[in-house]
């Protein structure tokens, strides 16, 4: 659980949203500055900036979820749309990843009322099983901060859920749109005077899906029961979550050849697939137990204990590594013998863990002592088949094919941190916060692997792996006269490679991801260190200033050196070292009934050493300075809303973001010297977007409420992301078992309607 965690440390956080307008009430806003909430503070008194978003600012957004919420307006995140599912998405901030794709090189740690929340294998994050509609606050808490445990590089997520009191009586919200999608959530809620408190809510969601083959649907059910006599508080959470999934993956959308681009299948049809089947399920049970104890009036115990099973099985039609090349061409699109791959995982993952924390007041100081344990068991088995391609790019499995095992992994880790915290007032305006955690991990793992030249079933030697760290952090945060708030931090924090690292670390034998694990050297962990400054400034009454710059760089960073995009085969590796620096400005002012918020980040993401990664089809050669694919240099979030009658607002959102570096062009090149002899420079980039959102409400009394949406009101075609690769298909989407470089993309959606009904009794 890394931490009983950031939510109840950030769950009360401070700082508005970036591109959020908020009106600024008189008073201190209190926060937690360690994993176990103590006994919180006042956020100009902290060193780091913390972004909270409260569950009227989500409702008022009308965005698709939580995820898409962050992506309109929180500075510094920015949600890629590489499956191609709104619950799939591919969530960064300040180029840190949360994601659902196994292999992408996880940096944010995500937390759900102080549960930790990243799968123990790869570190993955389902968005899909979070019960949105149960959530009061989300936090943002950037940098390298050691309170949050390990894998906060870039910083953490943390969710915190209603109870009985937050959320009385039954509220409910039923919505419909464009591509099929239909969605009902309801809750209720009840607390009464003796301090017994209970809350349940539900989540239903089916759609379509924008792209061919992309129908989905989740279910959620939440559900609390607590107590609370003034000196003693608990609750008890239950959370189950089902989903059946489909993520269609990047799509060719320019073919190349010398040099030259051609449109390609994107064009031909937007809304295509490259292969298919891409579908995900997953499940979840989790039972969480919450324990807030006030010892005296300086002093709090408070203490967590959760057990978290999940379950994902994929279906995915892909090429294959070798083909048959039996093909008629295009003029007979149906190969007449085995030329794809149909591949199935079945992944069972048990979580369990504990964390303790003492808080006390005394006199300038505020500190903190805890420790967390966290303990997890891991089951991976990955099966293929040899299948062809259907006229449509589907994969289906050929007749009499034997179904073969590639990979079969039982993994173990556990994790036991200790930590303290301390904010010290050394003057009236002036306050020092320091923290130092130490942490022990331990992964093993039992491999077992299917030999590529033999084909003989083979038991790799049970591997065990520890790893240690201590880390700090400290910063300063000074108050000026009548004026804004000045800080600055620096902090220090790990990620311990996991189980699917450690088992695809070879060059010599790749694995397929989701992952065939072939062979385990050791990883190093990866250690980051965050130098930030800022200023928070409340200008005026309902108006204030945010600004932040920050350093961040990663040593040993574990990445993912891919031999084929499509194919998804590659290792894992560390390297020895990349920055992600910049700024993240926000301004928000209420004008009246007019309410305002700009958003603007600066990132510059880089690799600061010398080195050669395997991207798709090439070798990229990398150099010091040379930028990481797939994150935009400059996005700018804008937002209003306007009060025009009583009950009735409109608002709109707007995004817009700068181009970026291709994966596998991050060199400049399309293709590897050969015999010495350097190849032309192309520099390619996925260009620059801008996106409007416009949306209206009417509130006729406060039991009922009426909304609706357009996005991408332009229906303008962007793509969050792009890679070099190869393709087997026509610009038209027909087979021809002849290979060609196409640079692949990830296709946004197109314009949408929904409108919803929320009630309130």
């Amino acid at each position: 659980m890394a931490a009983a965690l950031a939510v109840l440390c950030a769950g009360a956080a401070a700082q508005g949203t970036a591109a959020v307008p908020t009106a600024q009430l008189p008073g201190v806003e209190v926060i937690g500055t360690s994993p176990l909430p103590g006994q919180g503070i006042d956020r100009d008194l902290l060193p780091y900036a913390t972004q909270l978003i409260r569950r009227e600012r989500i409702d008022q957004a009308q965005s698709v979820n939580l995820s898409d919420f962050m992506n309109r307006r929180v500075a510094g995140v920015q949600l890629n749309d590489i499956q191609g599912s709104p619950f799939q998405g591919d969530l960064t901030y300040r180029g840190f990843r949360a994601s659902p794709l196994i292999g992408a090189g996880q940096g944010l740690s995500v937390y759900l009322d102080g549960v930790r929340i990243n799968e123990p294998f790869g570190d993955v994050i389902n968005f899909d099983l979070v019960p949105e509609f149960a959530v009061r606050t989300i936090s943002l808490v950037p940098g390298a901060n050691p309170a949050f445990g390990l894998n906060s590089l870039g910083g953490a997520l943390a969710y915190s859920t209603h109870d009985g009191r937050s959320a009385p009586g039954l509220q409910g919200e039923i919505g419909a749109g464009s591509f099929g999608r239909k969605r009902v959530d309801l809750s209720y809620g009840v607390a009464d005077d003796s301090g017994w408190h209970a809350y349940v809510a539900a989540t239903a969601f089916d759609e379509h899906g924008w792209r061919d083959h992309s129908e989905g649907d989740l279910q959620h059910f939440f559900g609390k029961l607590g107590h609370d006599d003034g000196s003693t508080a608990w609750s008890l959470g239950l959370l189950l979550g089902r989903s059946d999934l489909v993520g269609n993956g990047l799509l060719p959308g320019y073919g190349i050849e010398d040099g030259e681009l051609s449109r390609d299948l994107y064009f031909h049809r937007r809304e295509s697939v490259y292969t298919y089947p891409d579908r995900t399920e997953n499940r979840l049970d989790q039972l969480a137990f919450n324990l807030h104890q006030t010892l005296d009036a300086s002093s709090t115990l408070s203490a967590l204990a959760y057990v978290r099973r999940t379950g994902r099985d994929t279906v995915n039609g892909d090429e294959a590594d070798t083909d048959d090349d039996n093909t008629g061409g295009e003029g007979n699109p149906e190969p007449s013998g085995t030329n794809a791959a149909f591949n199935t995982t079945r992944t069972r993952q048990t979580g369990y863990g504990a964390g303790i924390s003492y808080a006390r007041n005394s006199g300038a100081h505020q500190w903190q002592l805890g420790a967390t344990v966290d303990a997890s068991r891991v089951r991976y088995r990955q099966l293929e088949q040899e299948g062809f391609f259907t006229p449509d790019r589907g994969v289906v499995p050929a007749e009499g094919e034997p179904v073969e095992l590639a990979a079969d992994v039982e993994g173990r880790s556990t994790s036991v941190g200790v930590y303290a915290t301390d904010t010290w007032q050394v003057a009236s305006r002036t306050h020092l916060t320091g923290t130092l955690r130490y942490n022990r991990s331990r992964v093993s793992n039992q491999l077992t692997t299917r030999d590529d030249d033999s084909g003989q079933i083979e038991d790799k030697p049970r591997e065990r792996f520890s790893y240690t760290s201590l880390n700090p952090a400290l910063g300063v945060a000074h108050r000026l006269e009548g004026g804004p708030t000045l800080f600055a931090n620096v902090a220090r924090n790990t990620r311990v490679p996991t189980v699917i690292e450690l088992g695809c670390a070879d060059p010599e034998e790749p694995c397929r991801l989701p992952a065939g694990l072939q062979a385990d050297p050791y990883l190093e962990q990866v250690k980051s260190t965050t130098v930030e400054a800022g200023m928070r400034w409340p200008i005026a009454p309902g108006m204030r200033l945010n600004v932040e710059a920050f350093r961040t760089d990663n040593r040993d960073d574990i990445l993912f050196r891919s031999v084929s995009v499509n194919g998804q085969l590659g290792y894992f590796a560390n390297f020895p070292k990349t920055r992600h620096q910049g700024v993240d400005s926000e301004f928000s002012a209420t004008l009246g009934a007019l309410e305002l918020g700009v958003g603007y980040s600066f990132l510059d993401a880089t690799y600061q050493a010398h080195g050669v990664l395997r991207q798709g089809e090439r070798n990229v050669t990398i150099t010091p300075g040379t930028r990481i694919a797939g994150l935009p240099r400059h996005s700018l979030k804008l937002a209003a809303d306007w009060r025009v009658a009583a009950g009735v607002t409109l608002g709109a959102d707007a995004q817009l973001y700068s181009s970026r570096t291709v994966s596998g062009n991050e060199d400049g090149l399309l293709e590897d010297p050969v015999d010495g002899e350097q190849p032309e420079a192309h520099r390619l980039k996925v260009p620059g977007y801008g996106l409007l959102h416009l949306r209206a409400n009417w509130k006729p009394n406060k039991t009922w409420e009426l909304y609706a949406n357009v996005n991408n009101v332009f229906d303008r075609r962007y793509e969050t992301f792009g890679a070099l690769a190869e393709t087997m298909f026509s610009p038209t989407g027909a087979y021809t078992g002849q290979e060609r470089d196409a640079l692949f993309v990830a296709p946004g959606a197109g314009r949408s309607f929904y409108v919803g009904l929320r009630m309130k009794f």
